[in-house]
């Protein structure tokens, strides 16, 4: 697949670049996406949620009522849950909610990713991008020149570039990755992909 490089003022240098097929024009794997997302997502989670259960409830421990005769359901704690004051049943618990999944699984959701955004068109390639102090302003220029500064994007540079890092952070649809990093949610999240030309010889290296 044949991509035309275009410069960081929307305009083609004339260049073009093939898109390996064996990472842009694969036939797509649902099923390790969906285990790559859900991985990505339960990882992020904290898991710190808690609730006042019965045992930490502060109350007597003395058998409210009789056992037998009462006419009642029998009640054995103050503390319990179905009375008012009583702890939570069955609440959340702080818990790990990450699980592991093989590299080569993860590598082919990235894969099959890549592929579904090189089928809709929504991969452009980038000669290069500099910026040389954090603005915010120079690299919206940047996507209003792509016409793409009203849709989520995806920068995927070869190696960590502080300026551009920052100049892109305060803004709320667009993310700037380093090749090596990037993840299945990141590419799917994203409407457009947009690669500096450099990093397309390190998605190869770290996808292959």
């Amino acid at each position: 697949m044949k991509v035309k490089v275009l410069n960081t003022s929307g305009a083609a240098t004339g260049k073009e670049v093939t898109l390996p097929k064996d990472i842009f024009g694969v036939e797509p794997n649902d099923h390790a996406i969906y285990l790559d997302v859900k991985q990505y997502l339960a990882n992020k989670r904290q898991g710190t949620h808690s609730s006042t259960e019965k045992g930490d409830i502060a109350g007597s421990t003395r058998k409210i009522k009789k056992q037998k005769g009462t006419g009642t359901a029998r009640a054995g704690s103050i503390k319990s849950g179905v009375f008012v004051g009583g702890g939570r049943m069955h609440g959340p618990r702080p818990r790990d909610y990450s699980f592991k999944l093989n590299k080569k699984l993860k590598q082919v959701a990235r894969v099959s990713a890549l592929s579904y955004k090189a089928k809709e068109k929504e991969i452009f390639v980038l000669d290069e991008i500099s910026i040389d102090s954090p603005k915010t302003k120079e690299y919206l220029e940047v996507l209003n020149n792509l016409k793409m500064n009203d849709k989520k994007t995806l920068l995927v540079v070869p190696d960590y570039n502080k300026n551009v890092y920052l100049s892109a952070r305060n803004i709320p649809n667009a993310e700037v990755m380093k090749a090596s990093d990037v993840n299945t949610y990141s590419i799917l999240h994203a409407n457009n992909i947009i690669l500096v030309e450099g990093s397309i010889d390190k998605l190869i290296e770290t996808l292959n």
